[in-house]
């Protein structure tokens, strides 16, 4: 039971994003490249975060204390690779294959919003795992939860919630990378707000007890509800319209004959 309850969840949190990867990510070189540099500046932001955890003894205690600051120095990392993909743009456009074939303009790499999505997914992605990870480990047994008292909802819950906050961080890096390029700092501010807002309202799942999914939906609601409407916005700011989504939803065959 156990084993089963492991790799459900291990589905649930890693199969959209291994799409994600396997369709968007895996054939080009330089989009693994820039993915892996993102998972590195977020475990930088994760290793400051300990440190100032680890010096601020008396709020040690208090979880919310090492959120809001975590949330902070995560998205400090976000600008700073946002500056070195700008500083190593022309390195970037010489390695890259498709630029020269494609003729890309180094503001042009950067504009096309793809390198936004992918260090977005690599944000994610090491951040969602990093967040399940110690989950997974006590789910594979011996045992399992609800035997003594605890919530028998724990596991899906944070499981969904990792799946969650790993598909945020792609979405939020369009409108990061987006906002950074057009000087527009509201879009910055939202984006750390609604990290903020995302990390806080889990919180509320340390007061949920045994058999009680009333707690859990409270954060797991919004945390959804947040999520469509910054897929929106990450759509709408990569210039994705109404009619490029019909576009994209209509069979392979009728799009050849079209063209």
């Amino acid at each position: 039971m156990t084993l089963m309850e492991f790799f459900g969840c291990t589905f649930i949190i890693f199969g959209p994003p291994f799409a994600l990867f396997v369709f968007t990510i895996a054939k080009d070189p330089m989009r693994i490249i820039v993915m892996m540099a993102s998972a590195f500046f977020w475990l930088c932001s994760l290793l400051i975060s300990s440190i100032i955890w680890f010096a601020v003894v008396p709020l040690r205690d208090q979880l919310a204390f090492g959120v809001v600051f975590s949330v902070l120095i995560q998205e400090l990392f976000r600008f700073l690779f946002y500056k070195v993909l700008r500083k190593a743009n022309d390195g970037l456009i010489a390695m890259s294959q498709q630029s020269t074939q494609q003729n890309i303009t180094p503001k042009d790499f950067i504009n096309t919003h793809i390198m936004a999505y992918v260090s977005g997914l690599g944000f994610g992605l090491i951040a969602g795992t990093f967040s399940i990870v110690n989950i997974l480990a006590d789910m594979n047994g011996p045992g399992t939860i609800g035997i003594e008292g605890d919530s028998k909802y724990f596991f899906w819950t944070s499981a969904c919630l990792s799946l969650c906050i790993l598909l945020l961080h792609t979405a939020w890096g369009i409108i990061f990378f987006s906002a950074l390029d057009k000087n527009q700092w509201i879009g910055v501010a939202l984006v750390v707000a609604a990290h903020m807002f995302f990390s806080c309202i889990s919180l509320v799942n340390q007061q949920s007890s045994s058999d009680e999914s009333g707690v859990y939906l409270g954060s797991l609601v919004p945390s959804y509800v947040l999520l469509i409407v910054s897929g929106v916005a990450a759509f709408h700011t990569a210039g994705g319209s109404y009619a490029s989504l019909l576009n994209a939803l209509v069979c392979r065959k009728g799009r050849y004959q079209i063209e």
